[in-house]
């Protein structure tokens, strides 16, 4: 009976020449990542733990990036707290107001993620990194705290579910449909605690970006992971990004999965996740037989949707028009990278003379921080990843999410609307 490329990453990472789905295993870790919220938790725990410092230094990863800058004193009593921490153990990847972005961003920008790794990180949404062929999940601030001072942690090795992907998206179709499709399709706890590997011959149609969208949502399923084959697009991103050596897993032609499911990209539309929760969704077209459904704010960004490519294609639409009357249209470039890229673009010129704000880089309203707070009965079409009672602000307030593309058009009818 064969692996799958996480049951492999994992057996590689305990030592082992084999795992199956279940065995508890304890693992070496390639890299511990934690925010502005996570963080300041596990560090005190770490202090109860009495050792002389961390792991690895260079295998740390801090990025205040949820309230960041700070809005408050709260907030920066936090920030102060993982400064500090970063500055006695002289942790290497500690990113500062200015280096900072989005953690699920930054980190494969900066070249800290790349095939074969294991990572776990204080975030739910750590599961972005399977875009580049590792394990990464999210975990609890006590288990980032023992990861830093030892570079290790327990995992029970997950089943798997295959998702083969044919044929390739139509315009204005990108990513994010692909995963709410998906999350409609099985539920939010269809994956409950496993592996989600999407393969097939469609994979090679869709673009980094379009693959850290998909991973990063795995967790809305309940999924402990989401992974991508390694391509000749993800040896193209990584030239670009990172210096490290790495290794490719491919899963054996007879691993088991617990269940495979085969979706053609082709026919898939805009989706859009209705609350409160990302399995109900509508497509564009079901939408479109309904009442208007009136918005008042749009917001594009976060580690969901931040990316060069997520902006682009909303500027694109954007161009030379204008949001409705009385809409609030915010985007959040994930990174400074990003944000520079998108100015040097016309991008951020063209958000601006369609009457939306450009943010700095920050998770800013995606969990209810700050940067577009809803107010009560509020409704908001959001890029983001989540859209739970109160997620992002009153709890009688309404989140609807969507892709880059439905998320413009939105803005500039004032509903929800087909790019």
């Amino acid at each position: 009976m064969g692996m799958t490329m996480t049951q492999k990453i994992l057996a590689k990472a305990a030592n082992l020449d084999k795992v199956e789905a279940g065995q508890l295993i304890e693992a070496n870790l390639s890299l511990v990542l934690g925010n502005d919220i996570t963080s300041p938790v596990a560090i005190k725990e770490m202090d109860k733990m009495n050792t002389e410092g961390v792991f690895d230094k260079d295998k740390i990863a801090l990025v205040p990036d949820h309230f960041v800058p700070n809005k408050d004193i709260k907030s920066a009593e936090h920030c102060k707290c993982v400064r500090e921490f970063a500055k006695k153990h002289n942790i290497t990847n500690y990113f500062e107001v200015g280096q900072m972005g989005i953690e699920h961003a930054l980190l494969p920008e900066k070249g800290l993620t790349v095939p074969g790794d294991v990572i776990i990180g204080a975030d739910s949404h750590t599961c972005t990194y399977g875009a580049l062929g590792a394990f990464s999940t999210g975990v609890g601030s006590t288990d980032m705290a023992a990861g830093m001072a030892t570079g290790k942690a327990w995992f029970k090795v997950p089943s798997a579910i295959k998702f083969n992907l044919t044929g390739a998206l139509s315009e204005n179709v990108s990513g994010k449909d692909v995963i709410l499709h998906i999350i409609g399709m099985i539920g939010v706890d269809g994956a409950l605690y496993r592996s989600m590997e999407f393969v097939g011959e469609g994979v090679a149609s869709l673009t980094m970006d379009d693959r850290f969208t998909i991973a990063n949502m795995a967790i809305e399923a309940g999924g402990k992971n989401g992974i991508f084959p390694v391509d000749e697009k993800t040896i193209e991103y990584l030239k670009e990004h990172a210096t490290r050596d790495y290794t490719v897993y491919e899963a054996d032609e007879d691993a088991v999965y617990d269940e495979e499911y085969t979706i053609d990209l082709s026919a898939l539309e805009p989706t859009v996740s209705f609350p409160h929760l990302p399995e109900n969704t509508h497509t564009i077209s079901e939408i479109e037989a309904m009442d208007d459904i009136v918005i008042d704010q749009v917001v594009i960004g976060s580690c969901t949707n931040g990316r060069i490519q997520d902006l682009r294609i909303a500027a694109k639409l954007l161009e030379g028009k204008h949001v409705a009357e009385g809409m609030r249209l915010i985007v959040i470039p994930a990174t400074q990278a990003i944000y520079l890229q998108a100015m040097e673009e016309g991008l951020l010129k063209t958000f601006i003379e369609a009457g939306g704000i450009v943010s700095t880089p920050t998770c800013g309203p995606c969990l209810g921080g700050y940067m577009g707070i809803l107010a009560e009965n509020e409704r908001c079409v959001s890029t983001t990843n989540r859209n739970f009672v109160g997620r992002m602000g009153h709890v009688t307030s309404e989140i609807y999410l969507a892709s880059p593309a439905v998320a413009a058009a939105s803005a500039m009818a004032g509903k929800i609307a087909r790019p």
